[in-house]
């Protein structure tokens, strides 16, 4: 305890906040700042009268109630044993209206494949902007927020534009993309759903990531799936299907397509009871990082090394809901 000893030993006069004052002719300290609330004197705090307290834009706490020596020379850099906080201003709501903003102008894009100039303009706005606000600034560093299934909502990434194209073809609908974290196990999978008339199906790739910055991790491919056909209910004919900019009527197709469902259903049925087909990935294609630009518990925005820009909404958010 001899610090608490130099502590009582230590001279000290009164500083008096009055002018004119008298000069100090005490000793300088050789205390830390943080000692003084080891002192046994009670805490004064300044009035609204004093210089040090016209500072509009922080409030003065006492940091505890322990008494500081009533004068010491470092009370200029401590303000007597009470700290200035800063006042945070109201950012949630103007989030929510940029989230809101940029989920909007995601309607009619087809995930990005269809978005006009003047749109993804509209869009990399929102997201620089969102960016700036990013309540996560080191996204790697909580991964509990990382964790679970997002869905992507938009991107750039033009390697996906011929995946979602198959979604213009007849019968051939992309459900669902989507990046599951597994933040325990260090393992990513990202899925694509298709579904048809008959069956809906998918395909993934797994892959494990390292962190190697606050916002940065990298991904290594292992292996592909292509999973097993899922049958439907039941075979649903629309009335006409819209291929290459015409409508093409299926009326009189009808008749043929029931009289051939059973059959495809019972080859639907056979290959469902098939395993998953699995497959690896070249180690020349294996590798690829990604950037985390935003991220809070329903919205997560990537970059990719290609400069390309992902907008993830998380499973169950409400900002799915259109």
């Amino acid at each position: 305890m001899a610090f608490v000893s130099q502590l009582n030993q230590f001279p000290c006069k009164t500083l008096s906040l009055t002018p004119p004052q008298p000069r100090l002719t005490s000793k300088p300290s050789i205390l830390a700042p943080n000692s003084i609330s080891l002192a046994t004197h009670k805490l004064k705090l300044f009035n609204r009268e004093s210089p040090w307290a016209a500072r509009p834009a922080t409030r003065i706490r006492a940091l505890d109630d322990d008494s500081v020596p009533e004068n010491s020379e470092e009370s200029s850099d401590v303000a007597a044993g009470a700290v200035a906080v800063t006042e945070k201003p109201d950012e949630p709501e103007e989030i929510s209206k940029l989230k809101k903003a940029l989920v909007d102008s995601f309607y009619g894009t087809d995930r990005g494949l269809s978005a006009t100039s003047e749109t993804r303009a509209e869009i990399v706005e929102l997201i620089t902007q969102l960016e700036a606000q990013n309540p996560t600034p080191a996204p790697t560093e909580a991964l509990p927020l990382l964790n679970g299934k997002w869905i992507l909502a938009y991107t750039s990434f033009a390697g996906l534009f011929p995946i979602l194209s198959r979604g213009t073809l007849p019968l051939v609908k992309v459900d669902e993309i989507s990046q599951t974290i597994d933040s325990e196990n260090f393992t990513v999978e990202n899925s694509v759903r298709f579904s048809g008339p008959l069956a809906t199906t998918s395909f993934s790739t797994n892959a494990t990531f390292d962190v190697r910055s606050p916002k940065r991790v990298q991904l290594k491919f292992e292996e592909g799936v292509i999973g097993t056909p899922q049958l439907t209910d039941s075979l649903v004919i629309p009335e006409d299907v819209e291929f290459l900019g015409q409508k093409i009527d299926l009326a009189p197709f009808k008749g043929l397509l029931t009289s051939v469902q059973d059959t495809a259903s019972s080859v639907a049925k056979s290959i469902s009871s098939q395993p998953p087909f699995k497959f690896s990935i070249s180690s020349s294609n294996a590798e690829s990082w990604l950037l985390t630009t935003y991220l809070d518990q329903e919205l997560r925005i990537s970059r990719g090394d290609n400069g390309s820009v992902f907008v993830l909404i998380k499973e169950g958010s409400s900002l799915l809901t259109p």
